[in-house]
C-alpha cells in the first residue's frame, strides 16, 4: 500500500486529492494546522468514517511555516508521495499579510525540500503553481513556457516557489512534479472568494435572507475549472516516469459575469434588480486575461475537461441549496 502525505488537507483542493487517494488505496497521511483544526468540514465525513480514520486516513498536526514540524512528519511518515496543498492562497489576503503570504507560499518549499534531499530522495513531490504567476501579458493562451510576470504578492510567491523546485530538481535530482492551475472553484471554497460569495449571496436571495449581491470588477474574465477534476489530474501527472510541469485549464474564459448570470438562472431571478457595484472589492492591481494552453498534457497523459463552467455553477448552486 502506498503511502502519501498531504499538505493542506483541510482546504479545497487536499480535501478532495486525499479522497481520491484514498479511492486508489493509498494510506493517506493529512497535515492540519492549529488555525485549521476548528474548521474540517472538508474532511469530516473521513474523520467521522470508522473504517477510514486511524486504519486509511490519519490527521498529522504541523504548519508549514513550523519547519520542525513539516520535518518530523516526513521523516515519520516516510510517504511514497507528497501533495503541498498548502499556501496562502488569495491574492486579496497575500496584499494585507505579505510576509507570511511569501513565507508560507515560497519559503517553506525549502524546508520540505531540503528534508526530502536529506532523508528520502526517492519520494515524489508534487507543488501546484498558478496561473497568476503570468499576470501581465499580451500572449492570448498561456502555455509552460510563456513569461512569468507576476502582479501580486501571491504571484510573487508562487514564481518563487516555481524556481526553487527547479533548482531542487535539477542540481539534487529529486522527484518534482508540478502543475499551473488555472482557477478552479467547488462547493468547498471559502466565502470570500468570489464564486462561493456569488453562489451563497444569490442562494440566499432566493431565499429571502438578502436583498443583494455587491461586486467589484464584473468583466474580469476568468479560466475556471472544477477542482476535484484538476487535482485527479495532479495524481496523474505524479504518475508520469520523468518529472514535469504541465498547465492544468479548461482552454476557456467566462466574466464573473457571467458565472453570477448562470447562478440567477439557476434560481429563476433577474440579475439586474440585485446586484450592486462596490468599489472596495476592486482589486489593486489587474490581470490580463489567462487561459490556459492544455496541449502539452493532452500529449504526455491524455488530459482532458469534462465540467466547464455549466457544470460547474450547478454543482455549486446544487451544493449550497441543500444547506
Amino acid at each position: 500500500m502506498k503511502k502519501a502525505l498531504v499538505l493542506g488537507s483541510t482546504g479545497q483542493d487536499g480535501s478532495y486529492i486525499c479522497e481520491f487517494l484514498l479511492k486508489k488505496k493509498y494510506k493517506v497521511y493529512g497535515l492540519a494546522r492549529k488555525s485549521a483544526t476548528g474548521n474540517l468540514k472538508n474532511i469530516k465525513h473521513l474523520l467521522d468514517d470508522n473504517k477510514i480514520f486511524e486504519k486509511k486516513f490519519f490527521l498529522e498536526k504541523g504548519d508549514l511555516n513550523d519547519h520542525a514540524s513539516i520535518r518530523n512528519i516526513i521523516l515519520k511518515v516516510k510517504p511514497d508521495e507528497i501533495y503541498n496543498f498548502a499556501d496562502q492562497d488569495h491574492v486579496g489576503w497575500s496584499f494585507s499579510v505579505p510576509i507570511y503570504s511569501f513565507s508560507t507560499t515560497a519559503l517553506s518549499i525549502i524546508n520540505i525540500l531540503e528534508t526530502i534531499k536529506i532523508s528520502h530522495k526517492k519520494v515524489k513531490y508534487f507543488q501546484p503553481f498558478s496561473s497568476n504567476m503570468f499576470g501581465e501579458t499580451n500572449i492570448k493562451k498561456q502555455d509552460e513556457k510563456t513569461p512569468f510576470n507576476p502582479q501580486s504578492i501571491y504571484a510573487m510567491a508562487k514564481v518563487s516557489a516555481f524556481y526553487i523546485c527547479n533548482l531542487y530538481k535539477q542540481v539534487y535530482g529529486l522527484k518534482i512534479y508540478g502543475a499551473i492551475f488555472y482557477n478552479h472553484e467547488s462547493p468547498r471554497r471559502p466565502a470570500e472568494y468570489v464564486t462561493q460569495k456569488i453562489v451563497s449571496h444569490v442562494c440566499d436571495i432566493y431565499k429571502g435572507n438578502r436583498k443583494y449581491l455587491e461586486l467589484g470588477d464584473i468583466n474580469a474574465k476568468i479560466d475556471w475549472g472544477y477542482a476535484k477534476e484538476y487535482v485527479e489530474n495532479a495524481w496523474r501527472i505524479m504518475q508520469l516516469k520523468k518529472p514535469d510541469y504541465f498547465i492544468i485549464a479548461t482552454g476557456e474564459a467566462n466574466t464573473v459575469k457571467d458565472f453570477m448570470i448562470k447562478c440567477f438562472n439557476y434560481v429563476g431571478l433577474d440579475w439586474k434588480k440585485y446586484l450592486k457595484i462596490n468599489k472596495k472589492f476592486f482589486r489593486p492591481t489587474k490581470t490580463s486575461t489567462l487561459i490556459g494552453k492544455t496541449d502539452k498534457a493532452k500529449k504526455y497523459f491524455n488530459f482532458k475537461i469534462n465540467y466547464k463552467l455549466d457544470k460547474l455553477v450547478k454543482i455549486m448552486m446544487d451544493s449550497e441549496l441543500k444547506k
